[in-house]
C-alpha cells in the first residue's frame, strides 16, 4: 500500500511518533509505570520490528512497544539468548506490565527430530528442549512455548505418525503441566514435508494428548495458507486454541496490506472472550520509521471493531 503520505500526516497530527512519545520510554522515571493499553485485544510485537526508531537495544526495544500501547511481547529466539538479557527482558515486561507471549522450544529446527518418527533420540531432545524451556518461562515469567513437531515420517502410515506424535507430547505435557506451562503446537504452510499442517488434525493432537499444556497456536497467515475460512475453522478448533499469532497474506506483513479482514477476524475473537495474546509474527511492508509508523497505524485502523 502507498501510505507513506498518510503516515507521516498521521504521526504529526497523533504524535504516536514523537519526541514526546516514542523517544520518552529513555526516561528512567518513565520506565517506572505501565503505559496505557491503546488496543481491544494484546497485541505481541517482537524485536527488530520498530529498531529504527528505538534502536539496537532490546530492551529500549520492548520499552518502544510499550509507549506505544502494546501491552505484550513475543521473542521466538529467547531461548538461545544470553540468560542476562533473559533476565533483563523479564524485569523490563514485569516493570511494564507486559505479557510475555510464545518463545519456541528448541528441537533443532522446525524439520528437524520428528516425533512422527518415534525415534528415542528425536524425543530426548525434544524433552531436554521442554526441560530448559520451564527454567528460561521464569525468567521471563511466560506461559506458553511453541512447539512443532517436525517433518513427515513417509515410511510410516499416518496413523502411526500420529500416535508416535501424541505419545511424545504427552511426555512433554509431563514436564510443562507441573508448572502450569502450555506448549503450543503450530501448524505451517513452509513445506509440504511438514508434519502439522491443519488446524483440525491439530486440534485431533491435542484432544489425543488430553493435556491443559498442549493446545493450538492459531497462526493466521499460515493457516490462510493451507486451509483458508479462518473465523470458521477457529469456531470448530476454539476450545483447543491458547495463543494466536497475525499476520496478512500474501506477503506476511501487517494487516491491511493482504488478502485477510482482520477487522472481522479480530472481532470474531474478541467476541470469544479471548484474553490471551496475538503474536505480531510478521514483517513490515514498509522499510525504515515510516513502514514501523505504518504498522502502528495498521493495528489502530483494524482494532475499530466494537
Amino acid at each position: 500500500m502507498k501510505r507513506r503520505d498518510f503516515v507521516k500526516n498521521t504521526a504529526l497530527s497523533s504524535g504516536v511518533i514523537s519526541l514526546g512519545g516514542a523517544f520518552s520510554y529513555a526516561s528512567s522515571d518513565h520506565n517506572q509505570g505501565k503505559a496505557p493499553n491503546s488496543f481491544n485485544l494484546n497485541y505481541a510485537p517482537h524485536l527488530g520490528m520498530f529498531k529504527q526508531h528505538a534502536g539496537e537495544d532490546p530492551i529500549d526495544q520492548i520499552n518502544f512497544m510499550a509507549d506505544q500501547g502494546f501491552n505484550a511481547f513475543e521473542d521466538n529466539g529467547l531461548m538461545n539468548r544470553d540468560i542476562s538479557l533473559q533476565n533483563k527482558i523479564g524485569e523490563t515486561l514485569a516493570k511494564r506490565g507486559m505479557t510475555m507471549g510464545v518463545f519456541v522450544v528448541d528441537k533443532g529446527g522446525n524439520m528437524a527430530n520428528t516425533l512422527a518418527a518415534g525415534k528415542k533420540e528425536h524425543v530426548d531432545i525434544f524433552l531436554d528442549g521442554c526441560k530448559k524451556a520451564v527454567e528460561v518461562a521464569k525468567r521471563v515469567d511466560a506461559k506458553w512455548m511453541t512447539v512443532v513437531p517436525g517433518g513427515f515420517e513417509r515410511n510410516f502410515p499416518i496413523g502411526v505418525q500420529d500416535g508416535n506424535v501424541i505419545e511424545a507430547l504427552k511426555r512433554g505435557a509431563e514436564i510443562f503441566e507441573p508448572h502450569g506451562l502450555v506448549m503450543v503446537l503450530e501448524p505451517l504452510s513452509d513445506s509440504p514435508d511438514l508434519y502439522l499442517q491443519n488446524s483440525d488434525q491439530t486440534y485431533m493432537i491435542c484432544k489425543g494428548v488430553d493435556s491443559p499444556s498442549c493446545k493450538i497456536l492459531f497462526d493466521i497467515y499460515h493457516m490462510q495458507k493451507t486451509e483458508g475460512n479462518i473465523i470458521h475453522n477457529m469456531g470448530l478448533t476454539w476450545d483447543e486454541i491458547a495463543y494466536i499469532q497475525v499476520g496478512d497474506n500474501p506477503g506476511r506483513n501487517e494487516p491491511t496490506t493482504g488478502e485477510i479482514n482482520y477487522k472481522n477476524v479480530f472481532k470474531f475473537i474478541h467476541n470469544q472472550g479471548f484474553n490471551g495474546v496475538l503474536g505480531m509474527e510478521h514483517g513490515n511492508s514498509q522499510s525504515g520509521k515510516d513502514g514501523e509508523t505504518a504498522v502502528i497505524e495498521a493495528y489502530k485502523k483494524v482494532d475499530q471493531f466494537l
